[in-house]
């Protein structure tokens, strides 16, 4: 059964990524930029990592790629010299914005083949399996 769970879960994935592709964004991208906009400021690129639950190598890579993008910019901490700061951009929020679109509409692909009680009843199986902290 758990064997059936990551098939699904694998299969929900691929069709994120796909819907996300065409903007140039991952959802590893998408993750970066909602922590920026929820933050609503600069976010030091170790809080970013932390947020993102990578290790800073990682997110330092995934903003290169994102600053080559035009979607944030690095900044320094003036609290500390020794910290960068990612700082969303317009372009960045704008593809944020488009991405989290394209997530509900694929969402909504994906809840299709069920009928109301039956998306409810995925869902509380869902939190048995993954509660809520």
């Amino acid at each position: 059964m758990l064997i059936q769970i990551l098939r699904a879960l694998g299969a929900v994935e691929t069709q994120m990524e796909d819907a996300l592709e065409p903007l140039g964004l991952s959802l590893a991208k998408l993750k970066a930029l909602s922590q920026l906009v929820e933050a609503g400021a600069p976010m030091p690129l170790g809080t970013l990592a932390e947020r993102c639950a990578c290790v800073r190598s990682n997110i330092t890579q995934l903003v290169d790629r994102m600053e080559a993008e035009k979607l944030v910019v690095r900044s320094d901490d003036p609290h500390d010299r020794r910290s960068v700061r990612a700082e969303l951009t317009e372009a960045g929020r704008s593809r944020h914005a488009a991405g989290m679109e394209a997530l509900r509409s694929a969402e909504r692909d994906v809840i299709a083949p069920f009928q109301p009680q039956e998306r409810e009843e995925l869902l509380r199986l869902l939190q048995v399996l993954a509660p809520r902290p």
